[in-house]
């Protein structure tokens, strides 16, 4: 094979930016520092723009303005958002805290288009772990049909945080046919969090082989390290501790030839069953 042949053509290929910031609880704020970050995301060449976990509000620790701030799928937020794609002709995909019934929130993820919500995925493992108890403030999302959005003719799939310790979260959403993993993320620092962060967002694209995105809070409170990985496991682009964008370039034909040399999802004698 030529290195013609085994380089995707520039035009097929699609940009996928992590963009890294700490959210607050001024969502204007949020929203402002999101544009700054998209813009400059778009100007790098992104198509796709992954923001954290909790990008719309985020309060350390977790207290009743979590509730009192939350906010509809279709609410200023996510309408802000769509504004945002539209301008700059890209997808926009980030947390939110969206309201729910009683005290708790729904930690879901939204990729926003210029025609609107593309896809929905809410945190199927709440992150009661590490001294810390999430399912306090925030109740599971329901386990479904994962949902996925194509652009430019990747299919894109959704996770969040501590789903990525879950294996089978991710191997469910393979079997949905997606090309690229986005992972939006508060991952707290910690002992080996960081280690954790970076071992695992590797480990789900090799044994996947697909491409994986994960876009995290910068530290105090975040590991930082945002980073796209490629179906092989290697690191495409990244941002370390600052605020920043960084963008790498995803595929279809890296996904096939990878697959080709290492028939895994193939090969396998094991399928995931939804339970719990």
């Amino acid at each position: 094979m030529t290195d013609a042949e085994n380089t995707a053509d520039a035009s097929d290929a699609v940009g996928v930016a992590v963009g890294q910031f700490a959210p607050t609880t001024d969502t204007d704020r949020n929203l402002e520092v999101i544009a700054e970050l998209a813009g400059r995301a778009a100007a790098r060449g992104a198509d796709v723009v992954l923001f954290p976990e909790y990008a719309s509000y985020f309060v350390d620790p977790f207290d009743e303005s979590l509730a009192a701030h939350a906010q509809p799928l279709d609410g200023p937020f996510t309408r802000a958002l769509r504004h945002l794609a539209a301008d700059l002709g890209i997808v926009v995909v980030a947390g939110l805290v969206e309201g729910a019934a009683g005290s708790r929130v729904r930690n879901a993820v939204v990729a926003v288009g210029a025609d609107g919500i593309l896809a929905v995925s809410r945190k199927l493992h709440l992150y009661d772990a590490f001294g810390q108890h999430e399912s306090d403030w925030v109740e599971p999302g329901v386990i479904g049909d994962p949902e996925t959005f194509v652009h430019r003719g990747i299919r894109f799939a959704l996770m969040t945080c501590y789903d990525l310790r879950f294996p089978e979260v991710a191997r469910v959403l393979a079997d949905t046919g997606a090309h690229v993993v986005l992972t939006a993320a508060e991952w707290v620092r910690g002992p080996l969090k960081e280690h954790h962060w970076r071992t695992l967002l590797h480990a789900r694209a090799i044994e996947n082989t697909l491409y994986v995105a994960g876009a995290d809070h910068p530290p105090p409170l975040g590991v930082g390290a945002s980073v796209v990985v490629d179906p092989q496991g290697v690191e495409i682009a990244g941002v370390g501790t600052t605020t920043d964008v960084a963008v790498g370039f995803v595929d279809t034909a890296t996904v096939d030839r990878v697959r080709r040399v290492n028939p895994a999802l193939a090969l396998r004698r094991f399928r995931v069953v939804a339970g719990g």
